[in-house]
């Protein structure tokens, strides 16, 4: 790119991803805060952050998918950001990949949540195994993102989760 060309501002969950990475770095006692605001009757550990960052806390549709997407953050001790989709991920986290049963019966489970609150209840103990199973990070702003794309628009998200998962065959030998 040429000096004239704008560079692309990051949106804002890329710009939450960032920060939260940089500050639990930094800062260990929000890092330990934010690991025990991982279930819903802890959930107001988060709240301080996220409140800081603008999030509407009364809102749920809001408030939900930033708590779970800070607490995976903070959970995983990432360092970085990475790449993988959660379809693929829930697929790394077997040997077997997106052949796997128990794969199939997870993914089927997210595919059936009708509602944010769901939604993020199960993804909870599912991002856990996918920090500890899948070898890579996941693309958090992306999640981020479809999270809360869910609650106004859930078929797409939910599609979009379908196809990393069970596309991953046409994508590789493309």
């Amino acid at each position: 790119m040429d000096a004239s060309t704008p560079t692309p501002q990051p949106n804002r969950a890329e710009r939450f991803v960032s920060h939260l990475i940089e500050r639990c770095q930094q800062d260990k006692g929000l890092a330990a805060r934010l690991r025990r605001a991982d279930n819903p009757a802890t959930e107001y550990q988060s709240w301080e952050l996220l409140a800081a960052f603008g999030i509407d806390l009364t809102q749920e549709a809001q408030r939900l998918p930033f708590a779970t997407v800070a607490c995976a953050i903070a959970r995983a001790k990432a360092e970085h950001n990475g790449s993988l989709s959660l379809g693929r991920a829930i697929a790394a986290c077997y040997e077997d990949g997106r052949d796997s049963g128990q794969a199939k019966a997870r993914l089927r489970r997210l595919l059936a949540c009708d509602d944010i609150a769901e939604l993020c209840r199960l993804l909870r103990p599912l991002l856990s195994l996918i920090d500890s199973r899948a070898g890579q990070p996941l693309d958090y702003p992306r999640l981020l993102q479809q999270l809360l794309r869910f609650s106004r628009d859930p078929q797409p998200v939910k599609a979009r989760w379908a196809q990393d998962f069970y596309g991953q065959v046409a994508e590789e030998s493309a």
